[in-house]
């Protein structure tokens, strides 16, 4: 028997790769070989799958090929999901604003509480915490993150000297943790449509257009050191941007993306049809250069027209189907969405709950109870949680700026199930994604690589104990 005809072996973790906290961590230098039992490639499934990784890209990939020697096996592997919205501070919030006050509660008596929170915030703080839900993003199975980062300036509402100070928190949380980082500074000026003058609670998030550019200067400065980084532009919301401030800084973008919140709240929508005369994502459409770079994060509310024209548009609906529950938001029409084409990603925006699947499962479960059916956005006959994967890969790579699945030439972010687990026995394919969305909570991702670099194994990020801990400390700080 020669070395190419040894059988495979039982599945077994490979030895995750270490680097000390807060260091670069850099894919490893020579070629590496890693061999899975099945892999969800680009075009399809495939079996006994080996990728040759170099430079943390996928160079080769082999198919019906058995495991040699030198290879460690694993169990199925999957493209990494793209996490397109997150505020990575309101991670700290979780589970602290859930009592109900003297009023009925909503969106908006929520953002009175996370302004509060938002004043006890330091630099050391934010990274602590950042590095906390990257943490968690990655142990399920998101490989990179578009922080929609809006907080830019000290306590009092002065600028620091560097004005990326905040931003580069953010990218020494994503170092530190292995995650890839689409940096969304954000441009905010208003409290309201009509160019309100912003409140107390805003103070830490204005710029004006000149003040904009300078921090989007020092903010690609901030990533410069991170591998694969992309800086794009945020807008926060018509109600905080004027249509002469937008059009002023949508060409900052490049060919970079561009987020901005839309149509989440009822209130939102009523406000901009009283000052604008039109519906946000009319008004949007009608007034901006609405294209594949753009992600209209959120667009709850959208009458059947702007359903149709965001579909068409080739923009990415940013779908955050656990903070819109948690908020009370409402549901996104997602059948007649994609029924008419449109692209979607998902993302964990508040973080009260950071569950890459719990996002789909969510996003599936609120459908059926509007419609009162089952498997309502599959495709045809199709596997539910196989389409809602794939989907969420490609729209949220197209809304973080990269490219996204398992092709040569392509990043190597994995992400591998537990074959063990008891929601994968005796699954293959698109039974193995309907089972992580469906049934796959506690332990069912095994591994998760990042450009090549291994940072979690048997389901645990590799600097999880030592970033916790720190995380504690920063808490303890701010609720004391």
């Amino acid at each position: 028997m020669t070395d190419a005809e040894i059988p495979p072996e039982p599945i077994q973790d490979a030895p995750a790769y270490e680097p000390p906290v807060g260091e670069p961590a850099a894919a490893p230098s020579q070629p590496q070989r890693l061999w899975f039992e099945q892999a969800l490639l680009a075009d399809d499934w495939a079996r006994n799958v080996r990728l040759t990784l170099a430079d943390g890209m996928i160079a080769r990939i082999d198919t019906d090929t058995p495991r040699q020697a030198d290879e460690t096996a694993h169990g199925p592997v999957l493209p990494g999901l793209p996490n397109l919205h997150s505020h990575a501070f309101q991670r700290a919030m979780a589970g602290l604003t859930e009592a109900k006050g003297p009023t009925d509660d909503s969106f908006w008596t929520w953002r009175e509480l996370m302004y509060r929170f938002v004043g006890r915030l330091g630099p050391d703080e934010v990274e602590a915490i950042a590095a906390l839900a990257y943490v968690e993003m990655l142990e399920s199975g998101f490989t990179r993150v578009g922080e929609f980062h809006y907080l830019h300036h000290d306590r009092d509402g002065t600028p620091y000297a560097n004005p990326a100070e905040m931003g580069a928190r953010i990218a020494a949380a994503a170092q530190a943790t292995g995650i890839g980082l689409t940096l969304l500074p954000v441009f905010y000026a208003h409290a309201g449509f009509g160019g309100a003058s912003p409140g107390e609670g805003q103070k830490r998030f204005i710029h004006d257009v000149d003040a904009y550019a300078r921090l989007l200067e020092a903010s690609r400065a901030a990533v410069a050191g991170l591998p694969d980084a992309v800086v794009g532009i945020a807008p926060h919301s018509l109600r905080a941007v004027t249509a002469e401030e937008l059009t002023a800084i949508v060409p900052l973008a490049g060919v970079n993306p561009i987020h901005i919140h839309i149509a989440e709240q009822t209130k939102e929508v009523d406000d901009c049809l009283a000052a604008t005369g039109a519906r946000p994502v009319r008004w949007l459409m009608n007034n901006a250069p609405v294209d594949k770079r753009w992600c209209l994060v959120h667009a709850t509310h959208m009458n059947a027209t702007e359903t149709e024209r965001l579909a068409k548009s080739g923009a990415v609906a940013g779908l955050c189907p656990v903070t819109e529950a948690n908020l009370g938001d409402g549901l996104f029409p997602a059948t007649d969405y994609l029924a008419a084409g449109g692209a979607f990603g998902i993302g964990s925006d508040s973080n009260v709950l950071i569950d890459a699947a719990e996002e789909l499962r969510v996003l599936e479960y609120g459908q059926r109870l509007t419609r009162r059916a089952r498997n309502v956005l599959a495709k045809g006959t199709g596997s539910t949680g196989g389409d809602l994967y794939r989907a969420a890969v490609s729209g949220g790579a197209q809304a973080l700026g990269v490219a996204g699945g398992l092709r040569r030439g392509r990043p190597a972010d994995l992400v591998t199930l537990d074959r063990a687990h008891p929601a994968m026995v005796g699954r293959d394919g698109d039974a193995l994604l309907d089972s992580l969305v469906f049934a796959g909570r506690h332990g069912a991702i095994d591994g998760v690589w990042r450009q090549g670099r291994q940072v979690v194994a048997g389901g645990r990020h590799h600097a999880r104990e030592a970033i916790r801990s720190r995380y504690a400390a920063a808490l303890r700080s701010i609720l004391a």
